[in-house]
């Protein structure tokens, strides 16, 4: 049988070494921040809406010097969708949706008329 020998040289190895973090990986609460007002105006749901403008305040007063600088987009525009998003769930409210505009598409045939 051969011998095994070792082949491995001690002055060839290389320490492991961590890599370096790559920076911030991503903000969660901003992105929540972000999203909830779409969700609240694709729904239309007001609690949604709530949730969202006090969650983006919250965001908005929470943030720190790094995350100013790191982050996209500024924490009052999250403020302002989040308000947005108010302004759409309520708007039903004041300004009604005509009769008729969801019973039917505009493609339909006409109704009968009586004779």
């Amino acid at each position: 049988m051969a011998s095994k020998k070792d082949m491995r040289r001690p002055d060839l190895i290389i320490p492991y070494q961590e890599p370096a973090a790559k920076g911030e990986t991503g903000d969660l609460q901003s992105t929540i921040a972000s999203t909830l007002p779409m969700a609240a105006i694709f729904m239309r749901n007001r609690y949604v809406g709530w949730a969202a403008f006090v969650f983006s305040i919250q965001s908005w007063l929470g943030e720190s010097e790094d995350s100013k600088k790191s982050s996209s987009t500024p924490g009052y525009f999250s403020v302002g969708m989040a308000f947005m998003s108010l302004i759409v769930t309520y708007l039903p409210i004041f300004l009604p949706p005509q009769p008729g505009y969801l019973r039917g598409s505009a493609t339909d045939a006409p109704p009968p008329v009586p004779a």
